[in-house]
């Protein structure tokens, strides 16, 4: 009897250190997948901040590093430029932030050494889109981050009653001064299909609800 309830005792044990061992293996599986998540996510945000295309109606945070009387916050005039002392008029619509920090920094070494500049875009109204038709808030709005068609439908607040959403499309302008027509079946990219026609939007597309 003793025996028979040593080993019974055994195998208990070793079941119970199993799947301690299991419980630890899925913990630390959570753990990795939400840790590389976090960095794809933080590649994704940073990769999209340098990319950014400053314009028109934006404001600037320009800081040389020891020369506050230079640094500034100051917003893009409706003709695409900035005006900072010692570098004078600079194009800033079109640029990116570090495109433009290179731009200041080579007019300012006609009078200091080395200088450091940094430029945030602190206010982003550059980039709009507009979203017409059978859409509860239709109208133009800013995109501070990358919005698709999806984004853009929830925040004008969904369709209306009678809105035909497997006839949505998008107009985007062609730099010719054409248009292209992109379909967007809202029934089927919901339903995971079709999901191509969930496109990241870009400055001046019109999203059309029939």
């Amino acid at each position: 009897m003793k025996s028979r309830h040593l080993f019974t005792s055994t195998i208990w044990v070793t079941m119970a250190v199993a799947a301690s061992d299991c419980a630890i293996a899925q913990s630390a599986k959570v753990a990795g997948d939400e840790h590389a998540a976090t960095a794809s996510a933080s590649v994704q945000v940073k990769s999209s901040a340098n990319s950014y295309l400053i314009g028109p109606g934006d404001t600037l945070a320009v800081n040389v590093w020891k020369e506050p009387e230079i640094s500034r916050t100051l917003p893009v005039r409706p003709d695409g430029n900035i005006s900072l002392p010692l570098a004078g008029d600079l194009v800033a619509s079109g640029r990116t932030p570090v495109e433009l920090q290179n731009d200041i920094r080579k007019q300012l070494l006609t009078y200091f050494s080395d200088p450091e500049v940094t430029v945030v875009v602190q206010e982003a109204k550059s980039h709009k889109f507009n979203i017409v038709g059978e859409i509860e808030k239709p109208g133009s709005y800013v995109m501070s981050n990358p919005m698709t068609v999806l984004d853009a439908i929830a925040v004008a607040g969904g369709f209306r009653d009678f809105a035909k959403t497997a006839k949505i499309y998008v107009l985007r302008a062609n730099p010719d001064g054409s248009r292209t027509r992109l379909p967007f079946n809202y029934k089927r990219v919901i339903k995971g299909q079709a999901l191509q026609d969930n496109v990241e939007l870009l400055p001046s597309d019109t999203i059309v609800v029939p």
